[in-house]
C-alpha cells in the first residue's frame, strides 16, 4: 500500500508541477524520489518582480481573476516557475496592492519565484508573447535575495482621476480642491474591515494638484492605512456641495511605491 499511495501522491504533484516530471522507473525502489521532487528549486529559486499594465476590457476583470490569469501564462510562456511545497502545491507568487475594478493602471507589479531563466529581456519577451489585449509586461528585474515582497513593500500609489462627461463640475472646482488640500487637516469617517473609523484624510494625501481637466494625486497605499482616490474626490466633492452622478470618476494608477531606507519613495521597480 506504501508504494501505492506514494505513486498516487507523486501523479497529482506531477499534474500540478509540470517542471517536476521525471522518469519514475525506479520510484519503487527508492522512496526518497518523491521527497526530492518536493524540494525541486526550493533552495535555489530565483525571484523576480514583474511590473504590467492593464486597460481597456479588462479594467472589468476583478484582481483574483488576474491572478489566475497570470498563473496560466506563466505555463503558457513556457517559464520555469518554481511551485511551494506539500501535498497542493501552487506557483510561488504575490501581487502589489489590487486595483479596483473599473481601474486602469500603468504601475501593476506581482513577484514571482523561478528555478531557471536567461535574462531580464528574455522574461519580458516570453510573457508579452502571450499576453492578451488590454494588459502589457511592462518591465522585469531580478530581486535581491533581501529585499522585500511586492505585497509588503507597497507605500504609496499615484493615480490621475478624469471625470464623467454626465458629471457637473462645480464652478472654479480646480481652485476649491487646491483649497480642500490646503486645509490643516480633514477630519473623516472611513468605513473599515471593522466597521467605522474617525481619521485625518490629510495624512494620507501626499501630493495633490490639478493637471489640465485632470487630478493626480500621491496617496497612501499601504495595507493598513490604504486610501483610495475615490473616497478623496467624494470628500472634495462632499465639503463642495456638488452631487456625484453614477460613476462620477475614471481612475488611472500611474505607479506603485515603495519606501527606501532613506524614507524617499521610488517605484517598485525604478
Amino acid at each position: 500500500m506504501g508504494f501505492y499511495k506514494r505513486r498516487t501522491e507523486l501523479s497529482c504533484f506531477e499534474s500540478a508541477n509540470p517542471i517536476a516530471k521525471r522518469s519514475r522507473t525506479d520510484f519503487a525502489s527508492n522512496s526518497s524520489v518523491r521527497i526530492n521532487f518536493y524540494n525541486i528549486g526550493r533552495k535555489t529559486a530565483i525571484k523576480l518582480s514583474v511590473k504590467f499594465s492593464k486597460y481597456g476590457p479588462v479594467k472589468f476583470i476583478g484582481h483574483l481573476d488576474i491572478m489566475h490569469y497570470f498563473q496560466k501564462a506563466v505555463r503558457r510562456a513556457g517559464i520555469d516557475v518554481a511551485y511551494s511545497e506539500g501535498f497542493s502545491p501552487h506557483q510561488i507568487m504575490s501581487f502589489a496592492a489590487p486595483l479596483s475594478v473599473g481601474h486602469t493602471s500603468e504601475g501593476e507589479y506581482f513577484d514571482m519565484e523561478v528555478n531557471s531563466f536567461t535574462k531580464e529581456e528574455d522574461m519580458l519577451q516570453k510573457l508579452n508573447q502571450v499576453m492578451v489585449e488590454g494588459i502589457d509586461v511592462l518591465k522585469v528585474r531580478f530581486l535581491d535575495k533581501g529585499e522585500g515582497n511586492a505585497m509588503a513593500s507597497v507605500a504609496a500609489a499615484a493615480y490621475l482621476v478624469a471625470f464623467s462627461d454626465k458629471l457637473l463640475l462645480p464652478e472654479n472646482w480646480d481652485k476649491k480642491l487646491i483649497s480642500f488640500y490646503s486645509q490643516e487637516h480633514i477630519p473623516v469617517v472611513k468605513k473599515t474591515k471593522k466597521g467605522q473609523k474617525e481619521i485625518d484624510l490629510k495624512e494620507g494625501i501626499y501630493q495633490l494638484e490639478v493637471r489640465g481637466d485632470k487630478v493626480y494625486m500621491l496617496v497612501d497605499a499601504g495595507s493598513g492605512s490604504n486610501i483610495k482616490p475615490e473616497f478623496v474626490m467624494e470628500t472634495f466633492f462632499g465639503q463642495a456641495g456638488a452631487e456625484l452622478t453614477e460613476y462620477p470618476f475614471r481612475v488611472h494608477r500611474v505607479e506603485t511605491y515603495k519606501r527606501g531606507e532613506d524614507g524617499r519613495l521610488a517605484p517598485l521597480i525604478p
